[in-house]
C-alpha cells in the first residue's frame, strides 16, 4: 500500500513551503540525474507529464526516440534538510517511461522492479541490508577532490584520531531526519575510511536509499570542507571500500533461508540461493564491480574477497552466513563495491539466487578455513575459482552468461558492455607513474 497520495504530496509541499522539486532518476551507470521544477509545476509532474531528452543520457535512448517521461514514485517524497527553510527543496524518485506510457526497459529501476515481480510470482519478497563504506578526503588548493589526509585512525577509532567524526555524525543525523534507520556508524580500517549502516528494507527501497545515502554523504562532507568518495580503491596500499550486501528472502512472513536444524542454520532454498549466486558470480561481478578501479580492491591482503567460495564460519570467503539466524538469516555477499548501480546489482543478485532455487543448484562444499593461507594446489583441489581480475575479464564473463544478460535485457546489456569495454580500453592506453618509475631508467 502506498504511503502517500497525490493530494498528500501537494498538501505537504504547501504546508512545508516547498518551492523547488527535484525529479530524480538513475542512469545505467548508477549516477543520480534530475529534472528540477518549481512548485507551480508540481501538479503537472504528478500527472506524469514531465518530459526530458533521453538521448542526452548516456545509454538511454537514440535521438529518434528520445522523448522520455518521468513518473514520480510518491512514496519517495522527501524534503532536503540541508537546503533553505524558506522555499524548501524536495525530491521525488522517478521511473522512466517511453512516450506511449510503457516501461523503458533500460531504466535500472524498472530492471529491479521486474526482477522483484518475478520473485513475487514464486511467492518471495526480497530484503537487502547494505554496508556502505566511503573515504573522506581533503581538497587541493583549487577546491578539487584529492586523496590527501593527515589522519592515521583505524578500525573503530574515535576523535581526535578520527578526524571525520563530526562530519559522519552530521551525516547520520541528516539521514535520520530523512527517515533512515541508522544501525551503526564507525571509522573503518583504513585512514579516512568510514562506514554507515542503515536498516535492511525491501530491495527497491534499499536501492533508492543507497542512491539517497550517497547524495547525503557527499553533500554533508562538502559542508565540512571534505570530499566524500565511493571509489573502491582511491589509495594504494590500504583497504578499499566495499558495499557488502546482506540478502534474504521471505515467504508468508517467514525467513526462507532459515532451518534451525541445519549445521549452518540454512534451509535447502538457502543453499540453492547460494548455489545460484556462485554459478553466476563471474558474470555478476561485471555489475557489482563495474569500474576499472574496482579490480584494484579485489586483490589478496586487504580483506576484500578474491576467491569464489562460501562459509558459515569464517569471514574470508566471497559469501558468508552471519551468526544471527532464525528470522534474520541472511546471505552476505562481500564482493560488491559502492561504485555499483544498486538497482542493477540487487536485480542480478536476486535473479542468480532465484535461478539456484528453481534449478536446485547446490553450492560446492563450504570452505571453513582461511582461503588466503591455502596453497594454490589446495585451492585447486577444493575447486575454488577466482573472481575476474579486471573489468575486461568481467565483461567477457558477462557476455557468456545468457541468463544474467536476460535479467538486464539485450539493449541495456549491449550498451553497458560497449561503454565498459571502452572504459577499459581508455584505461589500458594510459601511461602510469608506476610504469615510468619501473621502466624509464632501465629500458
Amino acid at each position: 500500500m502506498s504511503k502517500y497520495t497525490r493530494e498528500d504530496i501537494i498538501r505537504m509541499a504547501d504546508e512545508e513551503d516547498v518551492g523547488f522539486i527535484r525529479l530524480q532518476f538513475t542512469d545505467i551507470f548508477g549516477t543520480f540525474k534530475n529534472v528540477a521544477i518549481t512548485r507551480n509545476q508540481l501538479e503537472k509532474a504528478l500527472d506524469n507529464q514531465c518530459i526530458f531528452d533521453g538521448s542526452s543520457i548516456e545509454g538511454f535512448a537514440r535521438v529518434e526516440e528520445s522523448d522520455m517521461y518521468l513518473y514520480p514514485d510518491l512514496d519517495t517524497f522527501e524534503i532536503f534538510p540541508w537546503r533553505p527553510q524558506q522555499g524548501k527543496v524536495a525530491r521525488l524518485i522517478c521511473d522512466v517511461k517511453k512516450a506511449d506510457g510503457t516501461d523503458f526497459e533500460s531504466d535500472p529501476r524498472y530492471v529491479l522492479k521486474k526482477t522483484i515481480a518475478g520473485a513475487k510470482e514464486m511467492g518471495y519478497t526480497y530484503d537487502v541490508g547494505p554496508e556502505c563504506e566511503f573515504f573522506l578526503f581533503g581538497t587541493d588548493e583549487d577546491g578539487n577532490p584529492a586523496t590527501k589526509t593527515n589522519e592515521r585512525a583505524s578500525y573503530f577509532d574515535m576523535g581526535p584520531l578520527d578526524q571525520g567524526e563530526n562530519a559522519r555524525r552530521d551525516m547520520v543525523l541528516t539521514l535520520e531526519e530523512m527517515g533512515f534507520i541508522i544501525e551503526t556508524s564507525h571509522h573503518e580500517v583504513a585512514p579516512a575510511q568510514h562506514e554507515i549502516d542503515f536498516k535492511f528494507d525491501s530491495a527497491l527501497n534499499t536501492a533508492d536509499n543507497i542512491m539517497t545515502f550517497k547524495l547525503v554523504v557527499k553533500t554533508i562532507a562538502r559542508r565540512h570542507g571534505l570530499h566524500a568518495t565511493f571509489m573502491p580503491k582511491p589509495t594504494q596500499g590500504i583497504s578499499g571500500s566495499g558495499m557488502h550486501l546482506n540478502l534474504s528472502l521471505n515467504r508468508d512472513g517467514g525467513n526462507v533461508f532459515s532451518d534451525p536444524e541445519d549445521v549452518n542454520g540454512l534451509s535447502k532454498e538457502g543453499y540453492y540461493f547460494i548455489g545460484g549466486i556462485i554459478q553466476h558470480m563471474k558474470a555478476l561481478t561485471f555489475i557489482t564491480n563495474p569500474i576499472v578501479n574496482s579490480y584494484k580492491r579485489l586483490v589478496p591482503g586487504y580483506e576484500a574477497p578474491v576467491y569464489i567460495a562460501w562459509s558459515g564460519k569464517n569471514r574470508t570467503p566471497l559469501i558468508r552466513i552471519p551468526a544471527n539466524n532464525g528470522n534474520v538469516t541472511r546471505v552476505e555477499l562481500r564482493s560488491p563495491d559502492p561504485s555499483a548501480n544498486p538497482y542493477l546489482a540487487l536485480a542480478v543478485c536476486l535473479a542468480a539466487g532465484l535461478d539456484g532455487i528453481q534449478n536446485q543448484i547446490m553450492p560446492p562444499k563450504s570452505i571453513d578455513r582461511n582461503i588466503y593461507t591455502m596453497t594454490d594446489e589446495e585451492r585447486k583441489a577444493a575447486g575454488i575459482e577466482e573472481l575476474p581480475g579486471s573489468l575486461l575479464e568481467a565483461a567477457r564473463e558477462f557476455e557468456k552468461d545468457d541468463y544474467i544478460i536476460g535479467v538486464l535485457g539485450e539493449d541495456l546489456s549491449r550498451k553497458y558492455i560497449q561503454a565498459k569495454t571502452k572504459e577499459y580500453t581508455d584505461y589500458r592506453g594510459q601511461v602510469t607513474d608506476w610504469e615510468i618509475n619501473q621502466y624509464l631508467h632501465i629500458i
